[in-house]
């Protein structure tokens, strides 16, 4: 095996990612992370152009284009990386189906940080529809419990806009 000058550089065009070698069509790279249905046939038709979470706001500490295969069982606490189907625009809770019109690429943890979000400010919203998004804002920064979207220090109206329609 020859090796580059980048320690991460395996074969001519090979790079190292998490300790396994990336390479392959994007949906040759799903497969191989144990990804199956709409995400695989959506890179087949070149509907998903890159391997990379497609969420407004990605938390992944190794960034946007890193994911962890799927672990065995897959509801192992290991998925937080693993590539996901987001329900998106339409969210699974009002009918949105695993489409290619309504699905993009995400982290689990992105994923469900995002719906908990959008959940959390969808019940607000539901209890008064004459909130304005600053006094949301204000009602979550007053939550101890809620996270509040990096590298934000605390909830605005612009973060609570944007939280919830993405």
């Amino acid at each position: 095996m020859t090796t580059g000058s980048d320690p991460r550089t395996l074969k001519k065009g090979v790079t190292m990612m998490a300790n396994r070698e990336v390479q392959g069509t994007v949906a040759e790279r799903l497969k191989s992370l144990g990804v199956k249905g709409v995400l695989v046939e959506m890179a087949k038709n070149r509907q998903i152009l890159r391997l990379r979470c497609e969420m407004p706001t990605c938390y992944c500490p190794n960034g946007r284009e890193y994911f962890d295969p799927w672990p065995d069982p897959r509801h192992a606490s290991e998925r937080d990386w693993s590539p996901n189907a987001d329900h998106y625009p339409t969210m699974k809770m009002d009918g949105g189906q695993l489409k290619p019109w309504n699905v993009r690429l995400a982290h689990v943890y992105c994923n469900n940080l995002g719906l908990g979000w959008r959940s959390r400010i969808r019940s607000i919203l539901e209890k008064d529809p004459t909130l304005s998004f600053a006094k949301i804002a204000e009602a979550l920064n007053k939550k101890e419990t809620v996270l509040v979207p990096p590298p934000a220090k605390s909830w605005t109206a612009k973060l609570v806009r944007k939280a919830y329609v993405s």
